[in-house]
């Protein structure tokens, strides 16, 4: 197994009892921003009370590498993928077998499910947060992905990014589909930060922001010790951008595709229906209906080719 100083990012706790906020960076192991935001952060939470006498943290937060094994090749995955394996069923099974009986991915659920739930079991919080920090092939925008759970939606819009609604249902096995109450069983609620392309220096930033936003949300700081710039920074990113979106469809790659999306595609990109916006073995892919293409791919990996959302009108969040 990955030795625990290896999974572990950091750790932080207040002197008051409050949420336990676990983040993970580094789901997916080519996608480093979120892995170094976490980094910054708790070198930022040491230094602040030194700075500003007045400050307190209520709760804990604490940040893990995802998947530490395809972290440290600059992969994806190296077997599956680690953000589609988080079925009940998949972590039953994993949690079952022997351990030197796994490889890979099946590992990293094992490992990084274990410290998860050692935390929770040792901080025993009255409720506990998941943030899950990502980054995209493509450039053009920062979004949030929140569950159903009003929570997770409130949580969403105060991290100042587009929101899309109905994601999930798209995927299978995400973290947001596993972190859940009924699967912790305690208050949890889970959501997903996207802060831009992999490669981008800002998206450091932005993840740094969002954990802060998130940090203030569920009330492990006060809002007079969070710094403007941070909201200014994810606001001016977003400019422009449906507020919320609800998705239309996923476009889902199976083994032998060859799928190759067309060049240039940017997040929140406007698409007409019948545009042609990739093409593999069978063909042209065309877009069902006018809409947003969102995560378009860009890299070998993965078993999404883009998906399909449309903005919501104003007043129809919920």
């Amino acid at each position: 197994m990955f030795m625990n100083n290896q999974r572990l990012i950091g750790a932080y706790s207040g002197k008051e009892s409050g949420p336990l906020l676990i983040c993970l960076g580094g789901m997916h192991g080519n996608e480093p921003a979120g892995v170094q935001a976490l980094d910054i952060l708790f070198k930022l939470l040491e230094l602040e009370p030194e700075s500003n006498p007045d400050f307190k943290f209520k709760g804990r937060i604490v940040g893990f590498r995802g998947n530490a094994r395809a972290i440290a090749k600059g992969a994806r995955f190296l077997e599956k993928d680690l953000n589609r394996q988080w079925t009940p069923e998949n972590v039953a099974r994993i949690l079952q077998s022997p351990p030197d009986e796994l490889k890979a991915e099946d590992l990293e659920v094992l490992e990084l499910h274990t410290a998860i739930m050692e935390e929770i079991s040792a901080y025993a919080p009255e409720r506990v947060v998941l943030l899950d920090l990502h980054t995209t092939t493509a450039y053009g925008g920062i979004f949030s992905i929140a569950t159903d759970d009003p929570e997770s939606e409130r949580i969403a819009v105060e991290l100042h990014a587009p929101v899309i609604k109905g994601l999930l249902s798209g995927l299978r096995g995400t973290t947001l589909h596993y972190f859940n109450t009924a699967q912790i069983g305690l208050p949890t609620v889970a959501v997903c930060f996207e802060s831009g392309q992999h490669d981008e220096t800002l998206s450091v930033n932005r993840a740094i922001a969002a954990i802060i936003n998130c940090m203030r949300t569920i009330g492990c700081v006060k809002a007079e010790h969070v710094e403007n710039r941070h909201d200014a920074l994810l606001i001016e990113y977003s400019r422009g951008l449906p507020k919320v979106s609800e998705l239309i469809t996923c476009h889902s790659i199976r083994p032998g595709d060859a799928f190759q999306m067309l060049p240039d595609y940017k997040n929140f990109q406007e698409v007409r229906a019948g545009e042609v916006l990739a093409h593999d073995r069978n063909g042209e892919i065309k877009a069902a209906e006018a809409g947003r293409i969102l995560m378009p791919l860009y890299q070998k990996q993965g078993d999404d080719g883009f998906f399909l959302i449309r903005p919501l009108p104003k007043g129809r969040f919920s």
